[in-house]
């Protein structure tokens, strides 16, 4: 990592710090395409654009709001990213997973990662959620790449549990408890995520190989912040939200409207859950 990366996580964490009159934040949120509505759930919230911020990234993808959303959510002192960046987008991969350090050193201990995914697994459906239990990055870097800051992390970072146990083991608790009100299953599915590049969705033959691999679900983000919160020793909960399916040898034309359209229709419940999580986690 560059010399002055540290710098500039303190300048931001400085500025940032300067307009919230808050105690430590304690949840961090990054809510991927078409679902960054449970920012809205945000009480008493600070609004700051990305592009206010020192050295952050601005995003630039539709469906993503580029702010960080700051205040409390079912009683716990919560940031929420409505809206990411990306790798395909042009950063580095350091620029991606800025935000997760940012919110580290403001006191986040828990990171809450959400995206739209492609399912790979034939037993899944579009508008089903998938808690990621692990992941395959295929992105072709990694964010911790280049000096490593012993301020930020180890150098070796330890990444046999990538996605918390216990976080997951909740996460399934509440879905069947919610499940069980409202007299319906939620579809909850939990798989490995393959992480690509982008932007392009993928061929036939390359969402054959990612399967047979051991991916269930594709998308492009999530691996390099995953990446970088436990270097930062935060625990991560991670859900995809299943929008369309990407079996090969099966493969239709894909829009990002599609992708967004199905998000949209899964939000009610997706949103619910999350809540239910950060309340009891």
């Amino acid at each position: 990592m560059p010399i002055d990366y540290v710098q500039h996580i303190r300048e931001a964490v400085q500025w940032i710090e300067d307009r919230i009159s808050r105690q430590a934040l304690e949840i961090g949120l990054i809510l991927g395409s078409g679902l960054g509505d449970l920012a809205e759930h945000v009480e008493d919230p600070v609004v700051i654009p990305y592009g206010e911020i020192p050295h952050f990234p601005v995003s630039t993808v539709a469906g993503h709001a580029g702010r960080f959303v700051i205040g409390r959510l079912e009683g716990k002192q919560a940031i929420v990213m409505q809206g990411r960046f990306h790798y395909y987008e042009g950063y580095s991969m350091k620029q991606v997973v800025f935000p997760v350090y940012v919110m580290k050193q403001l006191g986040v201990s828990t990171l809450i990662l959400t995206n739209a995914a492609g399912g790979m697994n034939r037993a899944f459906r579009p508008g089903d959620l998938m808690l990621i239990r692990d992941h395959l990055n295929l992105t072709g870097d990694n964010p911790l790449v280049g000096v490593n800051h012993p301020e930020l992390g180890p150098r070796f970072p330890d990444m046999s549990e990538a996605y918390s146990r216990s976080c997951r083991e909740l996460f399934k608790q509440i879905a069947a408890r919610y499940g069980e009100a409202r007299g319906e299953a939620v579809r909850l599915q939990e798989g490995v995520y393959a992480g690509i590049a982008g932007p392009n969705y993928l061929p036939p033959s390359e969402l054959t190989m990612l399967a047979r691999l051991g991916g269930d679900a594709v998308g492009m983000s999530t691996v390099g912040e995953t990446i970088a919160a436990r270097h930062a020793g935060l625990q991560v909960l991670g859900v995809s939200c299943i929008t369309d399916m990407a079996i090969g040898e099966e493969l239709e034309p894909l829009t990002h409207e599609q992708v967004v359209e199905v998000a949209n229709r899964t939000k009610p419940v997706f949103i619910e859950l999350v809540r239910q999580f950060v309340r009891e986690v």
